[in-house]
Order: structure tokens, then C-alpha cells, then sequence
């Protein structure tokens, strides 16, 4: 056999083998989501991945977290919870190409934005040169502008990266996360991929789901959630470590309110 057919000859093996192996993600992914129709997850490759890093960081792991049922989980928080993060929620398929699409451009515009930001930065403390700071050192370099970036994901969506993925963000990861998607949306109802959700979204450093979070900021049970406190736990779910820091946060109050004048429309599923 000549060298060429022979490397052709691996190339297809390696690509057969890669392409089972795809496969074989993909058949165990949906095994999972399959079981998850009678069996509740006890946890998420994200709360998994939490728990290591407080053990790493902080020697000790302090988690909150207790499953409650659908029928034990407050109305007002389910209603909140659409509103502000997936107002068509029992209507789409898993994916909302338009959000998508529009949190791409704003990203793009962000990331632009800082990047100009900090090449007008650059050239600023290049022309200042290096000056004696107040205490005879140099003075240090001007804080880089971060882009903020927004996503366009649907609560399918995140409940897809969260019980499966890492936080990176690649091509493939993202292309995973929407196969998963519809994997979820395929195999349990809207009512069954929101319990899933709320019983293991974060709230806050090693407080997950609603219960521990009704119990963590307002000392009451998830059933016993009213309006008010269901749309600030709401407002919270994009950052919720942040907001635990900040309860007083002017954005958090105004968003609640906001939130809490659009739950009077959503229908649940």
C-alpha cells in the first residue's frame, strides 16, 4: 500500500472514531435528559464545578440546596422568573434565534466600544510616560475597560449548559448546548424543564434553587414567595452573586418593579 493511501486509510479511521465518538456523547446526553422525565437530577456539572472551586478557594463547602416540587413552589416566582429572563418561554422550541442574534450584535458593539476605550488608554499613558506615583513608585497602568456582555439564552438554554457544560465559550460548546436544548424540549414538558430549573439555578454563593433561596433572603419557604419578593429573586438569576453583595442595588429595585408589572401576563406552563 502506498504512503498516500495508507495516510487516507487512517484519516477515515480517525474520523469514524471521532464521529462514534460524537455519537456516544450524543446517546448519553439524551439517555440523561430521558431519565430526568421520573427522576429528579441531584445535581448540575455547574454545581459540581462550584463546589470544587469553594473547596479549593476556601477550604470548606457551605451549600443550600432542597428540592421542592412544582405544586410546592410558588406561582408568583414561576411567573417572575418568565417574565424576566424568557417571556415566551411556553411558546418556543428551546432557541430564540432573534435574541440571539440581537445579544450578538450588542456584544459585538461592546466589545468594540472597550476596545477602543482601551487603545485611547494605551496611548495616553504612552505619551504621559512613565510619572512618580504619589509614594516615589511608577504609576500603574489605567484599569482595561471590559466589554459587558449580555446573552440571548432561553431558560431551555440554560438549564442545557448548566446540568451538562462548562462556562467556556466556543463555537463547539455553544453548538453542544443547543443540540442538548433540544434533547430537553424534546423530552419533557415546559412544566418539568422549569422545576429542573428553579430546584438548581444559583442564587447566590452555594445557595441553589428556589427553596434555599426563599430560605436564604426571606426566611420563608418557596410556596409562601409573594410578588414582590418572587420578582427580586427574579432580577437576581444573571448575577446573583453580585446581587447578594448589593441588596440595596438601585438597578435591582427598579428591575423588580418592572418585572413585577409584567407577571400579570405571563401564562404558565
Amino acid at each position: 500500500m502506498r504512503a498516500k493511501d495508507l495516510l487516507h486509510s487512517h484519516a477515515v479511521r480517525l474520523g469514524t472514531l471521532l464521529l462514534l465518538s460524537v455519537l456516544a456523547l450524543q446517546l448519553y446526553f439524551a439517555l440523561r435528559i430521558a431519565l430526568m422525565i421520573v427522576i429528579d437530577p441531584q445535581s448540575t456539572t455547574f454545581q459540581r464545578s462550584e463546589i470544587w472551586r469553594l473547596a479549593s478557594e476556601r477550604h470548606q463547602v457551605l451549600w443550600s440546596q432542597s428540592w421542592r416540587p412544582a405544586t410546592q413552589t410558588s406561582d408568583q416566582l414561576k411567573r417572575a422568573v418568565i417574565a424576566s429572563e424568557d417571556a415566551r418561554f411556553s411558546e418556543h422550541s428551546g432557541v430564540e434565534w432573534d435574541a440571539i442574534e440581537k445579544a450578538w450584535s450588542r456584544n459585538q458593539r461592546a466589545e468594540d466600544r472597550a476596545d477602543r476605550l482601551n487603545a485611547a488608554q494605551e496611548q495616553r499613558s504612552q505619551k504621559a510616560g512613565a510619572k512618580p506615583g504619589a509614594k516615589g513608585g511608577v504609576t500603574p497602568a489605567p484599569k482595561k475597560v471590559e466589554a459587558k456582555v449580555v446573552g440571548g439564552s432561553t431558560i431551555s438554554q440554560q438549564l442545557a449548559k448548566n446540568l451538562f457544560l462548562s462556562g467556556e465559550r466556543t463555537a463547539v460548546r455553544k453548538a453542544q448546548e443547543f443540540v442538548i436544548t433540544l434533547m430537553l424540549e424534546g423530552c419533557l414538558s415546559k412544566s418539568r424543564l422549569l422545576e429542573i430549573y428553579l430546584n438548581n439555578v444559583e442564587w447566590g454563593e452555594g445557595v441553589f434553587g428556589a427553596q434555599a433561596a426563599a430560605q436564604h433572603y426571606f426566611r420563608v419557604d418557596a410556596a409562601r414567595l409573594g410578588p414582590s419578593q418572587a420578582a427580586r429573586l427574579a432580577v437576581m438569576l444573571p448575577a446573583p452573586k453580585r446581587f447578594e453583595k448589593q441588596p440595596g442595588s438601585a438597578y435591582l429595585s427598579g428591575r423588580s418593579g418592572t418585572v413585577m408589572a409584567r407577571m400579570g401576563a405571563v401564562d404558565l406552563p
